[in-house]
């Protein structure tokens, strides 16, 4: 039994404590400021790190060989430039804005899919399980990632509420283009 919990709780503190403050959770902040439907963001987003996670402790860290890591880390610059862009170039129209993002299951699942390969935690999870039971580590893994993207979820309903929605969507447009900038120059 002491096997199963360290094979668990291991891998659950250290991706949580390596997920804190990443651009992920910053993501998942803004965009949840930005729709009222958080159970079914939060499902999407879950998903997505199932698959995401689930595949790399499968594979080990198999597509970061495959895929150069330059070329994930351009694909998920290219991708959070274009949400940045999207959301700086969009009217004060509330109808409008609650249309850019009307199936919040599918964005929260696309944006963690598509920006989260070869990220620190899916390399770390594929690393624990060599080590360690890899039903375990992915138990760990999801479960710290789905805590953390709950609580993400959460500060961006409060943020909502409290800032003005044409503030929310520049300063999440802003803040995702200097995100996708870094990626180039990191």
């Amino acid at each position: 039994m002491e096997i199963i919990v360290d094979y668990l709780l291991i891998p659950l503190v250290s991706i949580a404590i390596a997920e804190l403050g990443d651009k992920t959770q910053i993501s998942i902040v803004l965009l949840s400021s930005r729709t009222k439907k958080h159970l079914q963001f939060l499902f999407g987003i879950i998903l997505a790190f199932l698959i995401v996670d689930g595949i790399a402790i499968a594979a080990g860290s198999w597509i970061t060989t495959i895929i150069p890591h330059g070329i994930l880390k351009l694909a998920s610059g290219i991708i959070f430039i274009f949400f940045g862009l999207l959301l700086v170039s969009q009217k004060e129209d509330h109808e409008k804005n609650v249309k850019a993002i009307k199936n919040v299951f599918l964005t929260g699942f696309s944006l963690i899919l598509l920006t989260e390969w070869g990220d620190k935690t899916q390399i770390a999870a594929a690393l624990f399980a060599t080590k360690y039971n890899a039903v375990l580590v992915l138990l760990g893994t999801v479960i710290a990632l789905s805590i953390l993207s709950a609580i993400a979820i959460f500060f961006g309903k409060v943020i909502s509420e409290k800032v003005n929605e044409k503030t929310i969507n520049k300063t999440a447009g802003i803040l995702f283009i200097i995100m996708g900038i870094l990626f180039f120059l990191t």
